[in-house]
């Protein structure tokens, strides 16, 4: 891939394990569980559970970066949100903030009952969507003692007014309305709608973040479609549940999470960095915003010679 495009890398200094686990709810959650080959056997090491951007699945981004900090001793779980990839929940591609929190969570139980894993030294990383669900989580889940973003998406603020506050209250409205008529639909056996995600093919009015999206989804630097899936679904919601995004406000209270450390990565082109610089301005010290120079929102999906992986490295050893 160009431009250092490697999201599906593989290494030799790790092991990787396909685990699953339930969370509070009963729910089976599956995730990629990353270990350092060099791992001492017989002490404890800091762990760091890893989220997905929205839509997307865990081999989409977070194994890369699960992966790479693997690399620099830690261990790693990057997992599939609940109704998506190989974590159960039905309907599939459905939208619940309070369960992909939930599952952050999860992780750490599971994370935190391994006998080669420091409980007292757990971190959540969370890609996209992932920001706004890992800070949601870490609010309510002291277990997490370090918290890191990257290109995050605070997805209640970007349905809610689109960005850079493009949308207007009338088709908020509007959107809210035409899912609460799918209900009936589907309440009486319809067929299942969805919404939002990445295009399925490019036209002349295709807009520029649309084709971003789509050189990672729709082609063979990213596109990856789990088992019992299809293309045609891979980054969609539902159009009933994406309403739920409404009522989530991930950044109210985030001050709370002081004085566990927290770190936001951005591109210095990315569309999404006006959440990132949100949530920079209303989380309680030490917090520290590091904006990649001439990167946008997907190239921190998988352009290793963007992501600052070093900076990640130093922020999790310092802190966990």
């Amino acid at each position: 891939m160009s431009n250092g495009a490697d999201n599906f890398y593989k290494s030799d200094k790790v092991t990787v394990e396909k685990v699953t686990f339930q969370n509070q709810y009963h729910m089976k959650v599956t995730g990629n569980l990353i270990r350092p080959k060099a791992l001492n056997k017989n002490a404890k090491a800091p762990a760091i559970v890893i989220g997905h951007p929205m839509g997307a699945v865990k081999e989409q981004s977070s194994t890369l970066y699960a992966t790479k900090l693997a690399e620099q001793g830690f261990v790693t779980l990057a997992i599939d949100l609940s109704f998506w990839g190989e974590s159960e929940g039905q309907p599939r591609n459905a939208v619940l903030p309070d369960m992909y929190a939930e599952d952050f969570s999860a992780a750490v139980d599971y994370l935190g009952t391994r006998n080669f894993v420091d409980r007292n030294h757990i971190g959540a990383l969370g890609i996209c969507g992932s920001g706004s669900f890992v800070i949601s989580a870490a609010k309510i889940d002291p277990r997490m003692k370090a918290i890191a973003t990257v290109s995050m998406y605070d997805m209640g603020a970007a349905n809610r007014n689109g960005l850079r506050h493009g949308q207007t209250l009338e088709q908020r409205k509007q959107a809210i309305a035409a899912a609460a008529e799918q209900r009936y639909v589907e309440f009486t056996g319809g067929k299942t709608a969805y919404t939002g995600g990445t295009v399925h093919e490019l036209t002349a009015d295709t807009p520029a973040i649309q084709r971003e999206f789509y050189d990672f989804y729709r082609t063979p630097r990213g596109e990856f479609t789990p088992k019992g899936s299809s293309p045609a679904l891979t980054t969609h919601p539902t159009l009933t549940s994406n309403a739920k995004f409404m009522n989530f406000y991930p950044f109210n209270d985030i001050e709370t999470i002081s004085p566990r450390p927290m770190l936001f990565i951005t591109g210095a082109e990315a569309h999404s960095r006006e959440f990132s610089e949100d949530a920079y301005q209303r989380a309680g010290e030490p917090k520290e915003l590091v904006v990649v120079p001439g990167a946008g929102h997907v190239d921190l999906y998988d352009r290793t010679d963007l992501i600052p992986f070093d900076k990640l490295t130093q922020f999790f050893k310092k802190n966990l």
